[in-house]
């Protein structure tokens, strides 16, 4: 089956209102693919002025963190009804910098991602193994543990899209061969059959997240398993365009 590419864009602790109406000003006036969805994920300060700006169909809006509980004394965090209620379509949750940071464990993560899906928001889950890891061997044990404590949270993957991020490649400037992604997504969807049923993985879209950026996305285009990318800092420029019409 063909699923639809996904691009979304982290901001990180990124921006302004200058430099944000820019981004979408630009993506609004772009001529982008018809198959593509598009989301742009600012720093929480700007979720409801991102949303003001948006206008074209397959753009929306997503959050970069949210919590396990809607309300209450937790100072500090994003409730998911509160992002919701801005129009706020998405979150990013188990990014590496969360996990490194914040001492966001795989339970927490899981919590996260079930108390998001459960309250009506898409949550682009991220997984991914430091260079210790790769050096060691045991990528694909990682993202499956990691992958693990979701599934043991979350029956219906519907509104997921994984974001699988070499952390060894995140604002490093290196990055995963486009074979070298495919290989790790495939095995990442074969593992996905195994515990969620072979239709279920069919339907996931996975991404790639270490490093992309306009100078490299085009040789991902024809890779089967990569159906798109979660960009970081190429997000903030110009070329954050061509990345989202990779296909067109």
């Amino acid at each position: 089956m063909a699923r639809t590419f996904f691009v979304g864009g982290n901001f990180k602790l990124n921006g302004n209102k200058k430099s944000i109406k820019e981004i979408v000003e630009r993506l609004n006036g772009a001529s982008l693919a018809e198959d593509v969805e598009v989301v742009v994920c600012p720093p929480a300060a700007y979720l409801d002025y991102t949303v003001s700006l948006v206008n074209k169909k397959q753009l929306s809006v997503g959050a970069q963190n949210t919590y396990s509980k809607a309300s209450g004394a937790y100072t500090g965090e994003n409730s998911v009804d509160q992002v919701k209620d801005l129009g706020a379509k998405w979150v990013i949750l188990g990014h590496s910098e969360r996990r490194t940071y914040f001492h966001e464990d795989d339970k927490i993560v899981a919590e996260k991602t079930k108390f998001a899906l459960d309250n009506g928001v898409g949550v682009i889950l991220c997984i991914g193994e430091t260079f210790e890891e790769k050096e060691a061997g045991i990528t694909l044990q990682v993202v499956e543990r990691q992958l693990n404590a979701v599934i043991a949270e979350v029956n219906d993957w519907t509104n997921v899209v994984i974001a699988y991020e070499p952390v060894w490649a995140i604002g490093t400037g290196l990055a995963a061969t486009a074979d070298d992604a495919q290989e790790i997504h495939a095995s990442i969807r074969k593992f996905l059959a195994e515990k969620l049923g072979a239709d279920a993985a069919e339907k996931i879209r996975i991404l790639y997240g270490g490093s992309a950026n306009g100078a490299n996305c085009s040789t991902f285009k024809d890779k089967k398993d990569v159906d798109g990318f979660l960009v970081g800092g190429a997000s903030l420029k110009p070329e954050f365009v061509d990345i989202v019409n990779t296909r067109k």
